[in-house]
Order: C-alpha cells, then structure tokens, then sequence
C-alpha cells in the first residue's frame, strides 16, 4: 500500500504500520524458534497477493476499506495472549485499526452517496469499496440475465429469441440501474444543498449561536476550551469558511463533493451491470439449441465461481464456500426460472 500510495504523507503512515507488522511477525518468529519450532518461508496468501497487486497497480484506496475491516475483527487478538503481555503489541493492533479507520473516514470517497454507496449500504457487512461495488455490481447483472435467459430457454423460445431476450435483460438492466443512481445522486446533491443553505441563513440570523455549535464540536475532538474559542473566532471572521466548516462538522456534508457526481455513478452503475449481464448470453451469438443453452449455463457456473472467489477478497471466507455458496444460488434461481419457463410453454402450447 505505501509502495502503490501517491501522496507521501499518507505512504509514509503505511510504511510505519508495515513496519510495526513485520516487527510482530518478528517477534512471533522468535518465540517459536525459541522452542525449536522449524519455520518455513514467508509465503503471503493469495489473497494478501492479490490485494497488493491491486494497491500497487490502481492505489490503496481501492484495498483501505477491505484491510481496515479486517484490522477491526483483529484488533484484540493479542488482548488475551500471555506472550505479548509484556510488549506494546496489544495496544499497536488496536492502534492500527483506529488509524485506519480515520484514513476510510477522510478519503475521497469518488461515487459517494451513488452506485457505490448503496451497494456499501446492501452489504455493509463485508466493508464498503469501490473494488467490492464492482464486484457486486457484476453479479447483480450475472444473476438475473442467467435467470431471465434459463426462463426463456425454459419456454422452448429458439437461439434467436433468447439472445434478443438477453440482450434486451442487459439493455433494459444496466439502463435502470443507471437511471436509479442518477436520481439517487442527484436527490443526494440537492438535499444536500437545502442542508446548507438552511445552515448559512441560521448562520446569518445568529453567528454567535452557530459559532457555539462549532465549539463544543471542537472540544468534543478533543481541543481545549481555549483552542476551540480561538478556531471559532478565526472562522466567524470570514462567513464563507465559517459556513464550510459549519457542513462539514455539523452536517457531515463536504461542500465542493455534495455527494460526487451523478454521471460518474450512472456510467459505473450500467458498465459493472452489462459486464454480469453479458456473460451468460456470450454462447448464443455462436452456438445454437441446446448447446447454446449447455454453454451458457456453464460459462455462468464458472463466472458465479469466479466472482465468489472474488467475495474473499472482502470476506476471508475459503474459496470453495464464498465459490460453492454462489455457485448454488445462481443455478438455483436458474433452474427455477427454467421450471417456470417450462411450465408457461407447455401451457401456451395447449
């Protein structure tokens, strides 16, 4: 991550927490040495490998949130050891989570409050980031393509109809969930400008009043009463900064974000679906029948493996669950979909 960080301040906190780590796998490579233990070569998982091929080639933001929620669950693991009672290690693991997790808090968060924002609110159990959005945005077009494709097939519909039918389930897909992250985003930014503009009249009628606010925010961070008088008067001298530290630590908005920008979300929100979506149509553009439709099931049960190994990456889970577990559920919601479709046809068949 501090190899792959741009800004030199920021790769110099986590070339610090890298070097406090390696002095714990240090520390735990001598005690077992110490007992006559053989140790092997350090080998880092191929999870902690593709994440840092990820910091290094697209920057660490896109890994921040997966590793701080992984330093969250860790973060007393040395609580109850007696080896490190003596050590500092217990109070620098909790310190590293608490250090990450201010860096997630003041990060550029790109598509707030959009496409990557809900996603983080429909799964917030696994860590919210950009990479996890894409990852679940795929199987959302993954998912229901396969299963709108499988009823169809179901229905006895030729090769044809079904890649019309798949390629309208994309079109039709991707363009409602472009749609809905630009209404979110765009209802986001304008409450959030009726946020403050109500903040910058109440600041008008009573800057004394507001400027008390402040305060007590301040001494809440943890300055001193004196401090935080000394800020307030500074920021009450100019109304402008005044009313952007007022939406900032009041109402929690970022004024020059105000949610980021809706087009952004919208184009991320159709891409990340269409790339799900296509997959299980890919066979019927050369392959015919049954066949075509063997393909596609297929080459869908290997994308819904792939993108459950690509869940771990956020979980930890093994491979063969988070793989097995979406393996099961795509082909399940498939073959229902199959049956339904199966059903329709013989009944309009007569």
């Amino acid at each position: 991550m501090a190899a792959g960080e741009a800004n030199p301040r920021l790769a110099k906190v986590y070339a610090n927490l890298a070097a406090m780590e390696e002095a714990h796998a240090t520390f735990w490579e001598d005690r077992l040495r110490s007992v006559g233990a053989s140790l092997p070569p350090r080998r880092p998982s191929w999870r902690s490998r593709v994440l840092g091929w990820i910091a290094r080639r697209f920057g660490p933001g896109l890994v921040l949130a997966t590793i701080t929620a992984k330093e969250e669950v860790d973060q007393n693991v040395y609580s109850g050891q007696p080896e490190t009672a003596r050590t500092r290690m217990a109070a620098q693991k909790r310190w590293h989570a608490k250090v990450l997790q201010q860096l997630v808090a003041t990060q550029p968060r790109g598509l707030e409050g959009s496409f990557l924002g809900r996603l983080e609110g429909r799964h917030r159990s696994v860590g919210g980031n950009a990479l996890r959005a894409a990852v679940l945005g795929a199987n959302d077009g993954l998912f229901s393509n396969l299963s709108l494709v499988m009823g169809v097939a179901g229905a006895s519909v030729d090769s044809h109809g079904i890649l019309v039918t798949g390629l309208a389930g994309l079109l039709a897909g991707a363009c409602s969930m472009a749609l809905g992250e630009w209404v979110s985003v765009t209802s986001a930014r304008e409450l959030a400008q009726r946020e403050i503009r109500i903040e910058s009249s109440e600041l008008a009628e009573d800057p004394e009043g507001e400027g008390e606010e402040l305060k007590l925010i301040y001494e809440a961070k943890g300055l001193s009463p004196s401090e935080a008088e000394t800020m307030v008067r500074h920021l009450l001298a100019d109304r402008s900064n005044a009313l952007d530290a007022l939406a900032r630590e009041e109402l929690g908005i970022d004024p020059k974000d105000l949610g980021g920008s809706a087009r952004e979300a919208a184009i991320a929100s159709f891409v990340l679906f269409a790339i799900g979506a296509v997959v299980p149509i890919l066979p019927f553009f050369a392959m015919r029948g049954g066949i075509a439709v063997m393909a596609s099931v297929a080459i869908g049960a290997l994308a819904l493996v792939g993108i459950g190994a690509a869940i771990t990456l956020f979980t930890g889970t093994p491979v063969w669950r988070s793989g097995g577990r979406q393996l099961l559920l795509g082909l399940a919601a498939a073959g229902v979909t199959f049956g339904v479709g199966k059903l329709i046809g013989i009944a309009i068949a007569g």
